[in-house]
């Protein structure tokens, strides 16, 4: 009786996920190994941030689950990837697109030959639900970013930073995800901007039920918006939990909110600081 009641808690919390990434390695070229046993879950409808210094892995892990390594001559040695309840780490990246995962890649990667509108229109390339569906999501889109409405016919090449990252998120929302990747929405962008991004992510998430797992550096606006945090620290998972605990954590606020209890540490306390942490030690 009481196996079967842990059965079923199991269950329903396994309902709640909608991804659930199972102690995975990656190694690129056969050699390198850059991702060590990383585990992570995204709850149905949530905010998840994926934290840490450049070259941590947050992009590897990102596109270790929408199947995009082996583009870079990488792949999934150990472990598994399960989106909305099956396994996916062995689909094509177009499939997994079309059963609502998609990723935003860091750098936006806008056409800039084509129209903001061109470019909306081709994130709904997977769908079968006709051109009046399509335009009806259009017209949502453009509520949700009214300065992509005032640049429907600029070329986005020519467009600034901030469009363009509102466009390559507009265009991910065009194929209808349940959730969706945002690899360093950030990187590049004035804060004022940046803030005007992330509250857009959360209008999408509240309104439109869509779970985010999000990599950043900027740990203050991510932890800001975020439900749950992961740390990652060459290629590990080195602490987790709720945002609003992350940002309370000592050594969260020390190294990475640049936060610090007490006298400024010096250059040298500082360069040593790896092995003062406590979740290194």
């Amino acid at each position: 009786m009481e196996a079967a009641r842990i059965s079923e808690a199991d269950r329903m919390k396994a309902e709640d996920l909608v991804l659930c990434v199972n102690n995975i390695e990656v190694i690129y070229d056969h050699v390198i190994l850059v991702l060590k046993g990383v585990s992570l879950n995204v709850s149905r409808g949530g905010i998840v941030a994926l934290l840490g210094a450049n070259g941590a892995g947050k992009t590897t892990t990102l596109k270790a689950i929408s199947n995009l390594l082996r583009a870079e001559r990488g792949e999934v040695t150990k472990g598994s990837i399960e989106f909305d309840g099956e396994r996916v780490d062995r689909l094509s990246p177009n499939k997994l697109v079309r059963r609502g995962c998609i990723q935003v890649l860091e750098g936006r990667h806008c056409f800039g030959h084509l129209t903001i509108e061109e470019n909306l229109l081709t994130g709904a390339f997977t769908r079968r639900d006709g051109n009046a569906a399509i335009r009806r999501d259009l017209e949502a889109i453009y509520d949700y970013f009214p300065r992509l409405k005032q640049r429907r016919t600029s070329m986005a090449g020519y467009t600034s930073g901030g469009e363009q990252q509102m466009c390559a998120i507009g265009r991910a929302m065009m194929s209808r995800p349940k959730m969706i990747l945002l690899d360093e929405p950030s990187m590049g962008l004035a804060p004022q901007i940046v803030e005007e991004i992330f509250e857009i992510v959360r209008r999408l998430n509240e309104t439109e039920g869509v779970s985010f797992l999000l990599a950043e550096q900027n740990t203050n606006m991510a932890l800001k918006y975020a439900t749950y945090g992961y740390i990652l620290e060459t290629g590990r998972v080195v602490m987790d939990g709720p945002a609003s605990m992350l940002r309370e954590n000592e050594d969260v606020k020390e190294f990475y909110l640049g936060v610090s209890e007490g006298d400024r540490k010096s250059f040298r306390e500082v360069k040593s600081y790896k092995r003062r942490k406590r979740w290194l030690a």
